[in-house]
């Protein structure tokens, strides 16, 4: 089937009769739906804006797509909505740059049929300032000095040794919203590290403009919400966290949440606003802290986590194994939780990740990343499955980075 495409597609409402609209784009046996909320009111007659800063969905589809094509937009407008209840091939993050579905169909086409440029990449790391450079240039938030060494210096001889080839660092709480440090990083560094902020809460709303300039200004490409930082009863879906949140995708960062006091504790914000901020692509770091469950609510809770796998835009880190597994190294407890987090998300939805420096005294940065291979034996995970989860998922998320 040739390349074809729709534009001013109108996939459904949400709200009050607010258009959902984008665009779809086919080559071959693949179909990539770009869609986002339109402001237009809904019995306005208005054009439909456009191009979309949109999220991106590739599907598989059969043979019969050509006769659907050949019958009409109302024909392929039907036949897409099914799409709903259909697991998507890949998910690909919003970014400003997208003005079409096709980029994202020729991309699928490429990564189905080759794979030799996949990298093995580390989804969750962080690094901080020598005790030297903390004296010197980056100082550690006053109680919060570390305890382990985590400078670059000491990261790019772990990540050597165990041939990974790039890393998503994510901004330490050594530092706080003091992000100098890792920002000299990425720019020293810039194909081999990308960057996630932290999200700042205050009440004052200064966050939201440090949001922007982090990611406009200094080049970071997703952000932490941390809801331990969120001033006392508040939580992340105050005015604050939602326009923070709300920003993020319209930026096309992805979002990534910290639930280390377990999900059940902020299930309902995330499910909020992932619901009203669709197009936000979100993180859900170290398993949303679901260990193998042991009781009924720690059952509830992991069921509550394959559930937001209706969410299209969810994606979860099997990263910080020794914080979730019960069981010392190789974390085989981890295999059961493994496989029912592949089978609702899909393999493309999952990413490794290793929590260094924290996992160095643990087990070892390598042995870190050699514990999924094992972990995927026991599953066991196709090697088609087991590359996404540790390069391939999060490459398609930070799209034109870690190139060679």
């Amino acid at each position: 089937m040739e390349f074809g495409g729709v534009k001013n597609f109108v996939f459904g409402t949400y709200g009050k009769g607010y258009p959902v609209v984008g665009e779809a784009a086919w080559k071959n046996d693949k179909v990539a739906l770009a869609f986002s909320l339109s402001s237009r009111p809904p019995c306005s007659s208005a054009p439909l804006p456009g191009p979309f800063p949109a999220l991106v969905i590739v599907y598989t589809v059969g043979e019969e797509f050509g006769d659907v094509v050949a019958g009409g937009e109302e024909c392929i407008r039907t036949y897409l909505l099914r799409f709903n209840s259909v697991k998507p091939l890949i998910i690909v993050g919003s970014r400003r740059v997208l003005l079409s579905a096709a980029p994202a169909v020729q991309m699928a086409t490429t990564a189905n049929t080759s794979t030799t440029t996949t990298k093995l990449i580390d989804s969750h790391l962080h690094v901080w300032a020598s005790p030297k450079e903390a004296a010197d240039m980056y100082p550690y938030f006053p109680g919060q000095e570390p305890t382990l060494p985590g400078h670059v210096d000491f990261l790019l001889e772990c990540m050597a040794e165990a041939s990974v080839d790039g890393a998503l660092i994510v901004q330490p709480i050594n530092h706080k919203f003091d992000h100098s440090y890792m920002t000299s990083v990425l720019k020293k560094y810039p194909t081999k590290f990308v960057g996630c902020c932290l999200a700042n809460p205050a009440e004052d709303g200064t966050g939201l403009n440090q949001l922007e300039h982090l990611i406009l200004k200094d080049g970071y490409r997703a952000v932490r919400f941390n809801p331990y930082l969120w001033p006392p009863g508040q939580q992340m879906t105050n005015e604050i966290g939602k326009s923070m949140f709300s920003k993020a995708g319209e930026l096309g960062v992805p979002v990534g949440f910290m639930c280390m006091k377990g999900l059940n504790l902020h299930l309902s914000e995330i499910e909020r606003l992932c619901t009203e901020f669709p197009s936000t692509i979100v993180m859900l770091d170290h398993l949303a802290f679901c260990k193998p469950p042991t009781n009924d609510e720690q059952k509830l809770a992991f069921s509550e986590l394959l559930k937001l796998s209706r969410f299209p835009q969810v994606h979860i880190k099997l990263s910080a194994l020794f914080r979730v597994s019960r069981k010392p190294y190789p974390y085989e407890d981890l295999s059961k939780l493994l496989s029912q987090v592949v089978s609702s998300f899909g393999a493309n939805r999952v990413m490794w990740g290793s929590d260094f420096p924290y996992v160095v005294p643990e087990c070892g940065y390598k042995e870190a990343k050699e514990a999924v291979s094992i972990i995927a034996n026991h599953v066991p995970l196709s090697s088609s499955e087991l590359e996404w989860v540790m390069g391939r998922t999060v490459m398609q998320l930070f799209q034109g980075h870690w190139l060679s």
